[in-house]
């Protein structure tokens, strides 16, 4: 495409679920026009300060912090740090003098984008949940293109500027081919027996946990095995709890799984959040899942999009507060139900976009070579 060395910043983060995106909407947009200056703009002191760097890109950090929905006072701290924020990404704009912005969700890219379109910058922000964000819907209004995984979001942006692209995934899911058998041996289990996949987000999730800890005897007893990722928060008090249960060939425990390519080959079935990004990579992998939505997310939105696959019978759902009582005996039981993951299977995978990245990159760059060709003649 000939040699537009375009300048793009990419915001957001706070967890995996925003970081995996922005960093793939990167890469492709790094595959249309190499030579793109591609510069992140984060939360300090939050997961993508350290993920970013290690995908190869330059990030800046912002002293943003979320609103306190529970002590309004402490809200004072965060309205100097969001006003100390957007004083900074006016800065980094003029400084960087970027032709496009790109906004992922997450903490800082509220001051970052609302600076950008404050200052003429063309920006396309990308809304992975069925259900909008505050922020995405304050910055909707001055967006040049929105970019949606869910049908129906005429309801919260203007119609047209929607674009249905789906989620980005973290490209390494697609590329790793590891075998069923031998991905199971990787984590030392049996590819005899059926094997569940409990996963609570990058930083783990206290009732996954719990389900887990406390039904430690029935794991023992179920004839099905278990690879769990705890979060680093929680793995003591997991081993603490798996060492008391005594020995249990059956269970691969861990803080963190690098290679979640081999974890999903290795699963029949998955328990997990229903975080957007986690959601989008069980439609491409066609993962037979049991969503257990958190509770502690904005506007519920986690209930929102599990309920937006369980309508479409594909996906099983256990309410957070339902969960230690019902969720390993549901594993259990439907991991052993040939037919019931077939469907699931099926059916998910209908809901899947295989080629995200690519189209919201190709979005960024036509709003960034316009910009270009009009600004800098």
């Amino acid at each position: 495409m000939g040699n537009d060395n375009l300048r793009i910043i990419v915001s957001g983060g706070g967890t995996g679920g925003h970081i995996f995106p922005a960093v793939s909407i990167a890469n492709a947009i790094k595959e249309l026009h190499p030579d793109t200056e591609i510069l992140f703009v984060g939360a300090l002191g939050k997961m993508e300060m350290q993920r970013v760097p290690a995908a190869g890109y330059d990030i800046v950090g912002l002293p943003v912090a979320g609103f306190d929905r529970k002590h309004l006072l402490k809200n004072i701290g965060v309205l100097v740090k969001l006003f100390r924020s957007q004083r900074m990404a006016r800065k980094i704009i003029k400084d960087f003098k970027p032709h496009a912005a790109v906004g992922v969700g997450g903490y800082a890219s509220g001051p970052t984008l609302k600076m950008a379109e404050a200052m003429g910058i063309p920006t396309l922000i990308q809304e992975q949940n069925s259900y909008a964000g505050v922020t995405n819907k304050l910055l909707a209004k001055k967006a040049d293109k929105i970019c949606v995984a869910y049908e129906g979001m005429e309801r919260f942006f203007d119609k047209d500027k929607i674009l249905l692209t789906g989620n980005p995934v973290r490209q390494s899911l697609l590329n790793g081919k590891t075998g069923r058998d031998q991905a199971i041996r990787s984590f030392g289990l049996d590819p005899t027996k059926k094997t569940v996949l409990v996963v609570g987000g990058s930083l783990g999730a206290r009732t996954i946990n719990n389900c887990m800890m406390q039904n430690l005897d029935k794991i023992k007893r179920s004839g099905v095995q278990f690879i769990w990722q705890t979060g680093k928060i929680y793995i003591e008090e997991a081993k603490q709890a798996v060492g008391n249960a005594g020995e249990m060939p059956m269970l691969h425990t861990a803080d963190f799984i690098s290679d979640m390519a081999a974890a999903y080959s290795a699963a029949d079935i998955v328990i997990s959040r229903a975080g957007a990004g986690s959601i989008s990579e069980l439609c491409l992998l066609a993962k037979p899942v049991i969503l257990v939505p958190s509770p502690n997310v904005a506007e519920d939105h986690q209930t929102k999009n599990a309920l937006a696959l369980v309508d479409k019978n594909a996906a099983l759902y256990v309410k957070d507060s339902e969960a230690e009582d019902t969720l390993i005996d549901t594993a259990i039981k439907t991991v052993q139900e040939p037919d019931t993951l077939e469907t699931l299977s099926k059916n998910i995978s209908k809901l899947a976009r295989k080629d995200s990245a690519d189209v919201i990159a190709r979005e960024v760059c036509k709003l960034a070579l316009k910009y270009k060709n009009e600004h800098e003649r």
